[in-house]
């Protein structure tokens, strides 16, 4: 998802990642575990899944980056305050669609 509809998406999946501003939030159950920089998505995302299998969502959770939901937090207020609520313009979509 998007760093700015991507957190409301992560919060009933076991893992996810959100992506704005080249970084990426990684999500463990709703929870920004670590923010990391674009070129890290994949791996974060594996290392992750890798964790979460070995330690269960719980352990998983205990070793969080605890600046991490700071970080995403201030990357979705920026991406706000330049783009607006509807930064994918779902609005004039669906109106677009339903004009067909």
């Amino acid at each position: 998802g998007c760093v700015v509809n991507g957190p409301g998406e992560a919060k009933g999946a076991d893992l996810g990642i959100a992506a704005g501003k080249k970084r990426g939030h990684l999500f463990v159950r709703g929870e920004v575990v670590k923010v990391v920089p674009e070129d890290e998505m994949v791996d974060a995302l594996v290392e992750w899944a890798e964790k979460i299998v070995e330690e269960g969502v719980d352990g998983a959770l205990k070793s969080a980056d605890k600046s991490a939901a700071a970080e995403a937090e201030a990357d979705r207020a920026e991406l706000l305050e330049l783009q607006g609520e509807d930064a994918n313009k779902s609005e004039a979509l669906v109106e677009l669609i339903r004009k067909r």
